[in-house]
């Protein structure tokens, strides 16, 4: 598999002997200016370690596969005036920290972008690739093109309802990583990391065992993100970070993130145990 762009910052974890911490957040939440503050903060400050890999969320109207958290950071992005243009400020935020950004994305907000016009001005703003949660390879000749045409990262995701025939196709067409979702269901915080993740990357390092693989949905603490780099390349984070924005701006400051500033850094120690 080629590791493209993004998978270079999961091998450049393996070759420190640990693994890679994905973080997710949302553009504009709790606005433009205090989304990009929690992005730079994701990414490390001073002599404390950040996450590996950014991934940027862009709000949609109609998000099918996140949570009630993430849903809600959504929700007043949008109020507030988000705009898909901003995922490039975004972008270019987390690259000038060093920090390895891509997208996640629905793949509408793309499409009415224009494919070609999205992905040379993501490549242009210093961004690795796209995640696309409804997107399936079968359905992603523009992708393809576009991506081949600005060198981004193709990143897919298998779940563990796909058939075996589903995650070698599907790894086949990623490049960079392959999105493993730990359980079935939306995104969001549990109490426990899933028991079907084992086994699922069990099943693609079977089918495509040059593929790296990051595993995400549920993790919410260092120790789960410690279980899950026992089998996994990557622990993807995401709602636990937006909850904790949420914490602060309900308690009447948003833009303190010292909630925020302590999940990670139990995170990043969980991903290196």
């Amino acid at each position: 598999m080629n590791a493209g762009i993004s998978g270079l910052a999961l091998q450049r974890a393996a070759a420190e002997g640990r693994k890679a911490l994905v973080a997710y957040y949302p553009v504009g939440y709790p606005d433009v200016p205090g989304s990009l503050d929690v992005l730079r903060a994701l990414c490390g400050e001073g002599d404390e370690p950040g996450a590996d890999l950014i991934e940027i969320g862009l709000p949609y109207s109609d998000p099918v596969m996140d949570g009630v958290v993430i849903q809600r950071a959504g929700t007043r992005a949008l109020e507030r005036g988000v705009r898909t243009c901003d995922v490039f400020a975004a972008v270019e935020t987390v690259a000038s920290t060093g920090t390895t950004p891509v997208v996640m994305t629905y793949w509408n907000l793309v499409d009415r972008y224009g494919v070609d016009a999205f992905a040379r001005d993501l490549r242009s703003a210093g961004g690795a690739g796209l995640i696309t949660p409804d997107l399936v390879p079968d359905e992603a000749s523009d992708w393809f093109a576009a991506s081949d045409a600005h060198g981004l990262d193709r990143i897919f995701l298998v779940s563990p309802s796909s058939s075996d025939e589903r995650i070698a196709a599907t790894a086949a067409a990623c490049r960079g990583w392959l999105y493993a979702t730990a359980v079935m269901g939306v995104t969001g915080t549990r109490e426990q990391s899933s028991s079907m993740a084992p086994d699922l990357v069990a099943s693609i390092r079977a089918l495509a065992p040059e593929v790296l693989v990051g595993v995400g949905l549920g993790i919410s603490n260092g120790d789960q993100a410690a279980a899950v780099a026992q089998f996994a390349d990557a622990a993807i984070v995401g709602s636990a970070f937006v909850k904790q924005v949420l914490n602060a701006e309900e308690a009447g400051d948003a833009s303190d993130l010292t909630g925020l500033r302590t999940l990670l850094s139990d995170l990043v120690a969980g991903v290196r145990r």
